[in-house]
């Protein structure tokens, strides 16, 4: 799903409604591009990695990475689950990162484990 590009100006306030979801920051890319995250309200449960994966793919979306998990964390940390949640980020063929939204613990472990999950859509910002 493509975005289109939103003016930082037209940026509502830190948890208010976005592009089908809750604003929750501003993040810089490897591409150099600033993007505001998106939090989508619904909420995977009991999947693998891949099965997590693809979720956040079937809402246009996708996992969070684990800066944009700090992020959540940090900003709306009252519209996610205690539990841990799939990551992006992989290590390796078997393991897989998650965030334990209880805490902001960030860990790896098997990729093959049930778990939750949450999806983000990143949009690009302009001046």
């Amino acid at each position: 799903m493509s975005l289109s590009t939103i003016r930082f100006a037209d940026l509502p306030a830190m948890g208010q409604p976005l592009e089908g979801g809750t604003f929750a920051g501003i993040t810089t890319h490897a591409d150099g591009k600033h993007y505001a995250e998106v939090l989508l309200s619904d909420q995977g449960s009991d999947l693998n990695h891949q099965q997590a994966v693809d979720w956040a793919a079937g809402l246009g979306a996708a996992l969070p990475t684990r800066p944009i998990a700090a992020l959540l964390f940090a900003n709306v940390k009252a519209l996610l689950r205690p539990g841990w949640h799939w990551l992006q980020e992989t290590e390796g063929a078997s393991y897989a990162w998650y965030c334990y939204f209880g805490n902001g613990t960030q860990l790896d472990d098997h990729k093959s484990y049930e778990g939750s999950a949450v999806a983000v859509r990143s949009i690009p910002l302009s001046a």
